[in-house]
């Protein structure tokens, strides 16, 4: 079953707790908190008492994304805010190989994401200390964007390659264009506006989780 990942980025910052409750309360498997640094991404968010207090306050898989230069330099604050799974980008000035041992030794998922134009190639060295990628499907920073069409033949890439964990994919998703993210391999959608938006966010997550993998994948 496809899992739902609100991403508090779309939520109403001034109801923040509101609106994670509404997410929670609908069904959705994780929340999906993105960290930028104003740098790496030209926007600003998020540090790790947001996600203290999401620990403290609901019971759910907390997907916090680092979107930074240096994402070694939080790492340890993070993990001891309560990240259940912790995700770098193979573009930060990093040593990433090192820096995914060291999230998966403190008992947490390791995730590696990479942008739209950079190609699968960038994971395929660390499938082996991932146990997730992260294929953005819009240039990170600001919600609200289309989904890059690219992004589905990269997933089944990185796939067929032989990767085993898990593929999220970020930006831009929802009802119309998730199946074909779903035929490519993806196992977690990040979802923000399409969710945040919706009248019936149960009902709209309800339908996803019904979603399944058509026959033919393979095929292509």
């Amino acid at each position: 079953m496809i899992k739902v990942a609100p991403s508090i980025l779309a939520a109403d910052p001034i109801n923040l707790e509101r609106d994670v409750r509404r997410a929670v309360e609908a069904g959705c498997d994780w929340l999906h908190i993105d960290v930028m640094d104003a740098h790496f991404v030209p926007n600003l968010a998020y540090n790790p008492d947001i996600v203290r207090r999401l620990k403290e306050t609901f019971d759910i898989h907390l997907d916090v994304h680092l979107m930074m230069d240096r994402p070694e330099t939080l790492t340890e604050s993070f993990i001891s805010a309560g990240a259940d799974t912790l995700t770098i980008h193979a573009e930060a000035d990093t040593d990433a190989g090192a820096l995914l041992d060291r999230i998966r030794k403190a008992g947490i998922l390791a995730g590696l994401s990479i942008k739209p134009g950079t190609p699968a190639e960038a994971v395929k060295p660390y499938f082996d200390q991932a146990d997730l990628i992260l294929a953005m499907t819009v240039e990170p920073g600001f919600g609200g964007q289309k989904l890059d069409r690219s992004v589905p033949g990269k997933i089944r890439e990185i796939r067929d390659a032989g990767f085993s964990g898990l593929i999220e994919a970020d930006g831009g998703i929802n009802e119309t264009n998730l199946q074909e993210l779903i035929d490519s391999g993806l196992d977690v959608a990040v979802m923000g506006t399409a969710l945040f938006h919706t009248a019936d966010m149960a009902d709209m997550i309800r339908r996803i989780h019904r979603m399944k993998m058509k026959a033919n994948r393979t095929e292509t």
